[in-house]
């Protein structure tokens, strides 16, 4: 399956501005619709490449765009609509990028005379609010974000804006991350950097309540559940995701630093973006943090193992005293983000080879946690073979990951799973989207038990994230089906559908064309009817 080459290049379209619709387009389906799926896949991604004769430069800049597949009694329709943050109004009104991006440095206002400019300097930096990255439920609202302090409140059935929130308002945060956990009952957690006892940086697990009886808004009850350390008191790690059990909180620091003094030093004076304020720790391996969950109270136990970049959690389970953290890893301390700039994802196929092999290497583990360090031996031995963990000298716990999924520059990504029903608890099955070389071009289930994978794949066609959808009458874990929006630019007259799997063995169910193209989209989520 490692073989398939993309010398077209069909996927530079991913990365291509379109327009939003007026109004929902039908789609034209081939295949049969499962009568039990109603509801609406909603998903984010950016959708504005350029403003103007501007353009910005990388992946994560790209003005959100908010997409929206319903099903209807076998009927599907698509509609899409850019969110209005601040960044997409202001520059559709000044039309220029006015507001800096992860890597767009937004020069400041050509119009203004000097000592306006000057003034302007010390208003200090405004920070982005534009949510490409996913779409989540709070409480029966509905918020797209990215993972700054803002997120913004939609309709998921309009697409329509509502308003922003600044989360800062409610709890101590610098940002929260685009994957919150939610639990059953409609809690939310989330993590942020912040800054905690004596100036040192920390990091705060916040907590959303479920909408209670006086149907006041929950984001106002958001509050601190613990605050993990942080390795180096002046640069917080990256943190994009994190894992919850019922009991336990699972935070994994990387060396992947944020570098406050760049940040804070008013980028405005040197054109600086957020990704110039990135920089790695290279000799501090990979830290894990575990935290009682309804206490609140950090375990002191210190967790090491290597180097690598971590965006996504699989799953996390306890297994009678141990903790199992599976996680999409990317080997090293180089920054992942750093082949992501839109110049690479859009160069010919031999080049977009070449800046992959220079990248760090996907591999998924899974990492074995002892919860009584009194049982770990000072060395691995061979009953703890194929993932182990041991006590060194300095009373750290040396961890050892098993080798879930590995293919030469393969990755498995965005790992998706019955979530409502295993998410936090043993499991069985992943779905994810496969990477060649960063091209997403298959569609992956995973056995993490016996490593078995089974592959949806087409040429020339690039799909989205897998969102595992339930059938409502389920027994087994992976009865259902799996979404994804995949776009096939050379083939035939449409250039998008949508696609439905059977969950079970990844054979094609059913397909929605369109007659648009649709942009790389990254998160999202399914709403039942």
């Amino acid at each position: 399956p490692f073989r398939v080459e993309h010398p077209a290049g069909g996927y530079k379209k991913l990365f291509e501005t379109v327009e939003e619709l007026s109004s929902p387009v039908t789609a034209h389906v081939t295949g049969r619709i499962p009568t039990w799926l109603r509801g609406s896949l909603l998903r984010c991604g950016p959708g504005l490449f350029e403003v103007g004769a501007e353009p910005f430069y990388h992946l994560f800049d790209g003005q959100a765009l908010l997409h929206k597949f319903d099903f209807k009694e076998g009927h599907v329709t698509y509609h899409r609509r850019f969110v209005r943050t601040d960044a997409y109004v202001r520059a559709m009104t000044e039309k220029r990028i006015v507001i800096t991006e992860f890597g767009t440095y937004a020069y400041p206002d050509p119009c203004k005379n000097i000592f306006s400019r000057f003034f302007s300097y010390f208003k200090g930096v405004e920070v982005t609010d534009n949510a490409l990255v996913n779409v989540y439920p709070v409480g029966e609202d509905y918020y797209a974000c990215t993972e700054t302090n803002f997120i913004t409140k939609i309709n998921p059935d309009t697409l329509e804006t509502i308003k922003q929130v600044d989360l800062c308002k409610y709890v101590s945060v610098n940002g929260a991350t685009a994957h919150p956990h939610i639990e059953n009952d409609g809690t939310v957690y989330n993590i942020g950097n912040c800054f905690g006892k004596n100036f040192a940086l920390a990091y705060n697990i916040i907590r959303i309540p479920p909408l209670q009886a006086d149907k006041e808004d929950p984001v106002n009850k958001s509050e601190v559940v613990v605050q993990f350390p942080c390795s180096d008191r002046f640069k917080p790690s990256y943190v994009h995701s994190f894992g919850l059990t019922s009991n336990y909180i699972v935070f994994v620091e990387t060396p992947v630093k944020i570098n406050l003094l760049k940040f804070l030093s008013s980028w405005s004076l040197w054109g600086a973006n957020y990704m110039d304020c990135f920089e790695s720790n290279e000799t501090m391996g990979v830290w894990l943090h575990v935290a009682e969950k309804k206490k609140g109270r950090l375990l002191n136990i210190k967790y090491r193992t290597s180097a690598f970049n971590l965006f996504h959690h699989i799953n996390t389970y306890e297994d009678n005293g141990f903790l199992i953290v599976d996680l999409c890893t990317w080997k090293g301390f180089e920054f992942v983000y750093n082949y992501l700039y839109l110049a690479n994802l859009r160069a010919n196929w031999d080049e977009v080879k070449r800046q992959a092999e220079k990248a760090p290497q996907p591999e998924a583990r899974r990492y074995v946690l002892p919860l009584n360090i009194d049982k770990v031996p000072a060395r691995l031995c061979a009953a703890t073979a194929a993932s182990g963990a041991w006590r060194r000298h300095d009373e750290t716990i040396w961890l050892e990951p098993e080798v879930i999924f590995s293919g030469p520059r393969h990755a498995f990504e965005f790992p998706q799973i019955n979530y409502k029903k295993y998410g936090g608890k043993p499991y069985t099955y992943t779905y994810g989207l496969g990477l060649n070389h960063f091209v997403p071009d298959r569609l992956c289930k995973l056995n993490v038990k016996t490593k078995e994978t089974w592959v949806w794949q087409e040429p020339d066609s690039y799909p989205s994230e897998p969102i595992f959808v339930s059938h409502p009458d389920a027994l087994e874990e992976d009865d259902g089906v799996v979404l994804s929006i995949v776009i096939s630019p050379g083939a035939g007259p449409k250039p998008a559908y949508l696609l439905i799997l059977n969950a079970k063995d990844m054979s094609e169910v059913a397909r929605a064309e369109v007659e648009v193209n649709i942009p790389v989209t990254f998160h999202g989520l399914f709403k039942r009817a």
